[in-house]
């Protein structure tokens, strides 16, 4: 036994020693990338996401970022080229569940050192933003077929999702049984629960489905002449987001004519802000280790919000002021993503914990210096996984427009010193797409659909310091 607590000494030093993941410091490196982001500097932004993943394997945030700052730049191609690899790493985990979910529920795991070396395979929210996402890139090159395609890839994604929580719980309480871990939340003595149990929260029925995505799925099918389609879609909408006007209007004049072929439906999108920051904050928990209770300290993500997030109320097209409708918080999500993830995270670390436990305790009896560095190791190298996706926008919001075919300008008054957007209105249904992270505007265009106001095409104002 001895031996195996030696081999697992050696583990963790090595770990400590060229573990990489274990000592990135994620979040660090996408503070400095976000703040060229909202410097107007994509480039620069661009640059540090490629110093910081310098490896040939790369990982699914890495293609999660990249594609959102190649949009934020204007490369619409290019930056679904990024989100296709994160879609075929987010496909290969889907066939691992599906191909055998218990398999997949049984790594549960033990990595014996840390949740961070863990392979990153997103959070449930963050894999449907992914389609949805890509839907939005290919909707602003007017295709409307090919974000059908995303669409649909919605839709199962959150099937598969729903299946396999359902099936987690389970399992979790038949793990928590078999290792004899008893921690429970209330154990948790000074983490913000509260913040998990916030009512915006609590309402939502779970951390990954959108009443945008689902919204969107609504528009696209009415445009491509599938209304019997599109009503499932606006319901669900009004389901996770009941008591919006918009989406019950939209609801009802699916039974209206559609527009003249002189006018154009065009739904606005404005996105705004960044996806809050996973921190990692150390409490003291109460363990059963070798029949004896130690308090045990050890490390649970919480989220940060990211403050400088500017709301945003109207627009203003051709002069006239519209209200915004807000369909979506990226913060909500993922709090409530949180919320559903820390029982497992509290398992896993406490049965880490133990785990270690016991071995240092063995090392102790046999040799006190082995068991010293054992703990110091565990010491250091105890923090929680702060991994997620920090590019992604925290707030959606839509204004939905008939409009005559041609030119039109729009405003937002809520960005001071932000130069209007001139767009053309060509077809039958339109989607326009806008992200704003303070003071910054980018907008985000098909070929041929609109006039930009200023070069390059991404970004079209920024407020002079």
């Amino acid at each position: 036994m001895t031996a195996r607590a030696l081999n697992a000494l050696i583990l963790s030093v090595l770990t400590l020693l060229t573990g990489c993941s274990v000592f990135r410091s994620y979040d660090s490196e996408l503070q400095a990338t976000n703040q060229q982001l909202s410097a107007g500097n994509v480039d620069g932004a661009l640059v540090l996401l490629e110093q910081n993943n310098s490896s040939q394997n790369k990982d699914l945030l890495y293609y999660l970022e990249k594609g959102e700052l190649l949009r934020a730049k204007g490369d619409l191609a290019a930056s679904q080229k990024a989100w296709r690899n994160a879609d075929k790493l987010i496909y290969a985990w889907e066939e691992s569940v599906r191909l055998d979910t218990a398999r997949y529920l049984a790594q549960f795991s033990s990595f014996l050192v840390n949740d961070k070396v863990r392979r990153y395979e997103g959070h449930d929210y963050e894999k449907v933003w992914l389609s949805t996402q890509m839907a939005l890139n290919l909707l602003n090159l007017n295709d409307f077929e090919g974000a059908r395609t995303e669409i649909k890839k919605t839709h199962e994604r959150e099937a598969l999702i729903t299946e396999l929580r359902d099936k987690e719980y389970l399992k979790r309480e038949q793990e928590a049984e078999r290792r004899g871990v008893r921690a429970r939340l209330k154990d948790l003595r000074g983490y913000p629960l509260e913040s998990l149990d916030a009512p915006d929260v609590l309402e939502l029925k779970n951390s990954y489905q959108s009443a945008f995505s689902h919204y969107l799925a609504g528009f696209v099918y009415e445009a491509l002449g599938e209304r019997s389609l599109a009503a499932p879609g606006y319901r669900k909408a009004a389901e996770l987001r009941p008591n919006t006007p918009l989406i019950e209007q939209n609801l009802l004049n699916l039974d209206k004519p559609e527009a003249r072929s002189d006018e154009s439906e065009v739904l606005i999108v404005l996105q705004n802000g960044f996806a809050p920051a996973r921190d990692s904050i150390r409490l003291p928990l109460p363990l059963t280790i070798s029949n004896n209770l130690v308090i045990t300290p050890l490390s649970f993500p919480v989220i940060r919000p990211y403050t400088p997030n500017t709301p945003l109320t109207h627009v203003v097209v051709n002069g006239q002021l519209h209200p915004l409708t807000l369909l979506n918080t990226t913060t909500t999500m993922s709090r409530r993503a949180l919320r559903d993830e820390l029982p497992w995270i509290l398992l896993r670390s406490s049965a880490r914990a133990v785990t270690r436990g016991v071995a240092q305790k063995q090392l102790n009896d046999d040799n006190p210096l082995a068991g010293l560095l054992l703990g110091v190791a565990s010491t250091v190298l105890e923090d929680a996984d702060t991994r997620t996706w920090r590019t992604l926008a925290d707030n959606t919001y839509v204004v939905r427009l008939r409009l005559n075919r041609g030119e039109h300008q729009i405003s937002l008054p809520d960005i001071p010193g932000s130069t209007p957007i001139r767009i053309r209105a060509e077809r039958g249904y339109q989607v326009i797409t806008i992200r704003t992270i303070g003071n910054r505007v980018f907008h985000h265009a098909a070929a041929g659909s609109t006039t930009p106001v200023t070069p390059p095409l991404a970004f079209i104002s920024r407020q002079k310091p």
